[in-house]
């Protein structure tokens, strides 16, 4: 009689320490700045490093919060919720439409979308940095939000989710009288969130990241996000590694707390979303 029990095999123990010492890899330079945003000037200027704050301050955060850093914190959480939200809503019909709807010019604007994603953002700076300036929107977090609401990787990966949908299922919907909306609301959206929760972690990294966008678009004090802030400090007060590092550690917590939140969606989404029953 054979046990239930997998066996334990040499191959599964060599990949399982593999893992562990890629984690430690990834994991260490957050563990050193969230260390070292604890220590003073000394310990992290000393020849030989301390892995652990023996004498931990809060020295750094004070100083930090003096500034204006929890409005940068703000305007890097609000144009990546913003662009989040509107890319997720925006993407998920686009794609909805591209993949179940049959219309003139269907295939060719399609080709354009798969063109755009190759297209790199620094070819499109200037025509954006001028509408952006045109609307009256230069120097405000809009001008950053709107240039990522019609992001084409996202339209491109809600269409792939949106392939998935069963026509039949959506044929009956609609001849039990319900409408476009309703029909999008209660079946395609249930299907296809996975897809959404993939694309929700992947359009808050990109935006939060996109230092260039932010650097062009943005320049006012009040308008700096929590990346241009730090850079900011680091050309201030280039030695004041305690400073930059106490920084650089606030703005990796909405990051985290994003991908907590989402990474059961993120899990299934990166395996195209299988329909279920």
């Amino acid at each position: 009689m054979k046990s239930g029990v997998k066996r334990t095999t040499g191959y599964d123990i060599i990949v399982l320490v593999i893992m562990v010492i890629l984690a430690i890899l990834f994991i260490f330079p957050v563990y050193w700045i969230v260390t070292g945003s604890f220590k003073d000037a000394a310990a992290i200027n000393a020849a030989s490093p301390e892995w652990f704050p023996k004498n931990p301050t809060t020295d750094n955060y004070v100083r930090l919060f003096a500034k204006p850093a929890m409005r940068w914190l703000f305007n890097s959480v609000f144009i990546a919720l913003m662009s989040m939200a509107l890319t997720c809503m925006t993407a998920a019909m686009a794609g909805y439409a591209l993949a179940k709807k049959r219309f003139v010019g269907r295939g060719l604007l399609f080709t354009f979308l798969v063109c755009a994603m190759a297209l790199p953002k620094q070819v499109v700076l200037v025509p954006l940095l001028k509408e952006m300036s045109f609307l009256g929107l230069h120097d405000n977090v809009w001008a950053v939000i709107l240039p990522t609401v019609g992001w084409p990787f996202g339209v491109f990966l809600m269409k792939q989710f949106s392939e998935t949908i069963p026509t039949e299922m959506l044929e009956a919907v609609r001849i039990d009288g319900a409408g476009e909306v309703q029909t999008f609301l209660t079946i395609v959206l249930p299907i296809v969130k996975p897809g959404i929760g993939a694309l929700a972690i992947f359009t808050f990294i990109t935006t939060w990241n996109d230092y260039f966008l932010q650097l062009i678009m943005l320049n006012s004090s009040n308008t700096l996000t929590i990346a241009l802030g730090i850079a900011k400090l680091q050309s201030e007060m280039s030695n004041d590694f305690g400073l930059i590092m106490a920084g650089a550690a606030l703005g990796a917590i909405p990051i985290i707390a994003i991908f907590l939140m989402f990474q059961k969606y993120f899990t299934q989404g990166i395996t195209m979303g299988a329909v279920k029953g």
